[in-house]
């Protein structure tokens, strides 16, 4: 856990934001895997860990806006629990590591919960999105399944998100170490990124490389050589020399804050002329766009940087033609680089998407376009100091969507299909680094993970 502090002083922070009612954060419960006794990796909700800290099933919090009390309710471990799993901290023990005013039993739950509806009371509660927390809501609550998300509030996940957002000292060094421990992973990929390998090998080790660092991995792992598939989670295929990998892969903490960093390697160690071609376009959109990412600046428009740099590269290659600035505006380049340059990163890898993307990557003053590919830009609001972001550009061949635009005759004055018809078995890459927006400019986090040409072919062939 961070010090006690810090979890008050965000609840004297939500609790402001707020201005009245209850404020109720359910924290999650074991799921079971194929029995109840066999259950899946227990993880906790993420912003039940950024108020009240507690990495364990079966609590809730409340914060009373109105008497500015916070309670942690919970019921003891039983000796049958401790059989089982060891000795247990007792619920006062947990509430005092947190800095609640006090805890009681969950039947008291129920009892406050249900005399502040019969009162009148606002009760304010993030969405729901487990059927077993839903259901455990009714009950406390005393109102039906359907009922429990009437208590959704949008003034409290406005106001989770604007604390969320920006993080501090503590959450920053967290995220470093999964940084860190993913660069373990993604250089162990690399060195195995050899023919007569499977993607299952690779993924398997890189999983428990993030296992033997306090941690799962962050979200399952994406590595194929079929890298224009976006999230290719198949990991069956033996490497086959003259393809490339495209491993997108993090790690998730003790403490739960995330990593996500993206890496394309060749298989064999050495990228051909064509493979560097492509490569070296996404790489320099993602070089020069993370400077480009300060404190002020509209995340679209990063990502519109960034588009516009590919989209000349391809112009280069004869891949796609005539003005670039029209092209983008357009749309054109979305057929070789369909999805958004990033989004928040913090105790979720999707950071608190779960609350509504637009909720958290847009704002009043910036909407979410409808545009293919722009549309799917899940970050696009004004950056701000404290903000962790991924920087991810990608430059990809789909054969099927290439398909659809061919027959369409869609942007034929931006794309030559002829040239394009060559690289229908090029796959894709994509690079991916997490980003900090600092005061002046921002910085990535944790230690370099290579990236140039120069650098993957040298770690793919360290002895």
């Amino acid at each position: 856990m961070f010090p006690k502090e810090v979890y008050w002083q965000r609840r004297k922070f939500l609790r402001d934001l707020v201005g009245e009612g209850l404020i109720l954060f359910p924290g999650n419960e074991e799921s079971a895997m194929n029995y109840k006794s066999n259950t899946y990796h227990f993880r906790q909700d993420s912003s039940f860990l950024y108020f009240f800290g507690i990495n364990k099933p079966g609590f809730y919090g409340v914060c009373d806006v109105d008497s500015g009390k916070d309670t942690l309710y919970g019921d003891n471990f039983t000796m049958g629990d401790i059989i089982w799993m060891g000795d247990q901290p007792s619920v006062s023990e947990l509430a005092d590591d947190v800095a609640t005013d006090t805890s009681d039993t969950l039947a008291a739950l129920a009892s406050v919960l249900q005399k502040a509806i019969q009162s009148g009371r606002k009760i304010h509660m993030l969405p729901a999105y487990r059927g077993d927390q839903i259901i455990s809501l009714a009950g406390y609550m005393g109102v039906s399944c359907e009922e429990v998300s009437s208590f959704h509030s949008e003034s409290l996940i406005g106001a989770v998100v604007k604390l969320r957002a920006v993080k501090d000292s503590y959450e920053i060094a967290e995220i470093e170490k999964a940084v860190d421990v993913a660069g373990i992973m993604h250089t162990t990929a690399m060195k195995m990124g050899f023919a007569g390998n499977f993607e299952r090998e690779l993924s398997g080790s890189i999983e428990g490389i993030a296992l033997a660092h306090g941690g799962p991995v962050s979200f399952p792992v994406i590595l194929s050589m079929n890298g224009q598939i976006l999230h290719n989670h198949y990991h069956g295929n033996e490497l086959v020399d003259g393809r490339m990998v495209v491993c997108d892969a993090g790690a998730e903490t003790s403490m739960c804050y995330a990593s996500d960093i993206t890496r394309t390697f060749p298989v064999g160690g050495k990228f051909s002329s064509r493979q560097k071609d492509i490569y070296n376009l996404v790489l320099k959109a993602n070089t020069d766009t993370i400077p480009e990412s300060i404190p002020g600046r509209t995340y679209r428009a990063v990502h519109l940087m960034a588009a516009k740099i590919i989209a000349n590269g391809l112009k280069d290659l004869g891949i796609m033609k005539g003005d670039m600035e029209e092209a983008v505006a357009a749309g054109a380049h979305a057929l070789f680089f369909p999805h958004g340059l990033g989004h928040m990163l913090g105790l979720d890898v999707h950071d608190m998407e779960g609350l509504g993307e637009n909720y958290v990557g847009y704002s009043d003053a910036i909407k979410r376009s409808d545009q293919f590919g722009l549309a799917y830009l899940r970050m696009g609001r004004e950056l701000e100091t404290g903000f962790v972001m991924t920087n991810e550009p990608g430059c990809y061949f789909i054969p099927a969507l290439i398909g659809q635009w061919k027959s369409e005759k869609k942007f034929e004055q931006f794309i030559n299909y002829d040239k394009v018809d060559s690289y229908l078995d090029f796959g894709g890459v994509r690079i991916e680094d997490d980003v900090l927006i600092t005061k002046t400019g921002s910085r990535v986090l944790g230690t370099p993970i290579p990236k140039t040409v120069d650098d993957v072919e040298e770690t793919m062939n360290a002895k």
